[in-house]
């Protein structure tokens, strides 16, 4: 529970609000997706996408064990590709994603950023935790035509249990 409570103040100190529709890409097992829903509310969506469908199924699991409504699954085939309509997300968070690891080539880390640019309102934010990246993450962003709004720094989860020091980036389109 410790865990949630300190996942639930992070995610509302970087900006998340009842009534939001976000994208958790890469939720995995949803470490970020069950509290995001929780802030978000009824009136609020989630989309948690990934590629693990295992990981989805409990995501799953778990949403429904807490009575949660409000969170649409989205398995991908890995393409850069985001099966969602344009400027249709308040919200998108790549928490421990954007790198190397999963985009080992810069241009598809672009193509992925072009994606997000594509869903997101004119309003809306991309927080970005540039685990592995932290050097390289911010210029790849911005070159991608978003700017740095505003930096999160504290404790963050890592593979669902290990807490970490971290910074959370947010980024608007420009």
């Amino acid at each position: 529970m410790e865990l949630e409570s300190r996942t639930f103040e992070t995610l509302q100190q970087i900006g998340i609000r009842k009534g939001h529709t976000v994208l958790d890409f890469g939720c995995g097992s949803g470490t970020y997706t069950v509290p995001v829903a929780k802030i978000v509310g009824e009136q609020g969506r989630v989309y948690a996408l990934d590629k693990d469908k295992e990981a989805l199924d409990g995501l799953v699991q778990k949403a429904e064990s807490v009575g949660l409504k409000n969170i649409k699954r989205m398995k991908t085939s890995g393409k850069l590709e985001i099966d969602l309509a344009d400027e249709s997300v308040d919200v998108v968070l790549i928490l421990d994603v954007f790198h190397s690891y999963y985009f080992p080539q810069a241009n598809d880390r672009r193509r992925l950023l072009d994606e997000i640019y594509r869903i997101m309102k004119p309003t809306a934010f991309v927080a970005v935790w540039p685990k592995h990246m932290e050097s390289e993450a911010k210029g790849e962003i911005e070159s991608a035509n978003f700017y740095l709004e505003s930096e999160y720094t504290g404790v963050l989860i890592h593979d669902n249990h290990d807490h970490e020091k971290g910074q959370i980036l947010n980024f608007k389109k420009r």
